[in-house]
């Protein structure tokens, strides 16, 4: 167990489960959080200061000991989904769960903790840097552990997995040995509903065992990060496409951001569609461009990258 993780931040929010729609989902589970602790900021999709449909949501989990294969595999989807706008899911662990959170980061996205532990311990310790990480770029450490509340290892890290896949609107294993935690994850996400993919893995490899014991009862392969798109955004165009979320910017970076992903490129005509002033519309698609999140295609015409 570590040690207290208070000396990042004081502030511990508590909130029912039914109060959010982002974590409303979790009332729909076998064995529901009678209360969940965090730190951070709650995922939102807003869209003019207004609440807009729930944020899509995919859990990435897989072995501590993974190998260089699961590990590139685990980055680039976790960092082309939260790319496009995808909230990633994990369990803060060694190995595919870390590797999977410092993806949506790298990516300028969101990216989501689960602990089991209780919301004032981080474990490992070594991962408390990357625990303050998510929360300073609006992620979110979660918890149904009260602070300084008393667990047994062995089944709350069980526990919370039903959380993980709860949260998630699919969950996919990277690498699992036959006997793994990311097995109690993917049962969860089976009784849940909720769709379930494997990577598949090499047949001589310990680790890829669980993986394929997943497929041969009937588990979607992934293949390609598209495997997942398709499902959240099946009306998504095949290119150039961010789901618009706030991460804590602007109403105005996401007005724009709203109109270019439904393909408009004129900036008079988003100036006209938002009544934006101009000057106000040059400040914000300078920050964007500056952000990283557009493109200009000269003539006053632009494009999320």
């Amino acid at each position: 167990m570590s040690t207290p993780f208070s000396h990042f931040y004081n502030k511990i929010n508590q909130i029912l489960p039914l109060e959010n729609n982002f974590t409303g989902v979790l009332d729909a589970i076998a064995v529901k959080p009678k209360m969940l602790y965090f730190r951070g900021k709650i995922p939102q999709n807003m869209v003019d200061g207004t609440l807009t449909e729930r944020l899509k949501c995919v859990a990435i989990v897989g072995t501590r000991h993974c190998t260089k294969y699961g590990e590139e595999i685990a980055y680039k989807m976790a960092f082309e989904l939260a790319r496009r706008g995808a909230v990633v899911i994990s369990g803060l662990a060694y190995g595919i769960d870390s590797i999977a959170h410092r993806a949506a980061l790298d990516a300028g996205g969101v990216t989501v903790a689960v602990l089991g532990t209780p919301i004032d311990q981080i474990y490992p310790r070594a991962h408390e840097g990357l625990a303050r990480e998510i929360i300073e770029k609006n992620g979110l450490i979660l918890s149904e552990y009260a602070p300084g509340e008393k667990v047994y290892p062995k089944t709350s890290f069980l526990a919370r997995n039903r959380l993980i896949a709860g949260l998630s609107d699919a969950v996919v294993v990277v690498e699992a040995a036959e006997r793994s935690g990311s097995l109690n994850t993917a049962m969860h996400a089976l009784d849940q509903g909720k769709e379930l993919f494997v990577v598949p893995g090499d047949i001589t490899r310990p680790m890829s065992a669980g993986c394929n014991k997943l497929l041969k009862q009937g588990a979607n392969p992934y293949t390609d990060v598209d495997d997942l798109l398709d499902l959240l955004f099946p009306k998504r165009p095949k290119a150039g496409f961010k789901q618009t979320t706030i991460f804590g910017d602007s109403k105005e970076e996401v007005s724009l951001l709203r109109l270019m992903s439904e393909g408009v490129k004129n900036g008079e005509e988003m100036i006209e569609k938002t009544k934006m002033p101009a000057a106000i519309f040059n400040q914000t698609i300078t920050m964007l461009e500056i952000k990283g999140l557009v493109r200009s295609l000269g003539a006053n015409r632009w494009m999320l990258k």
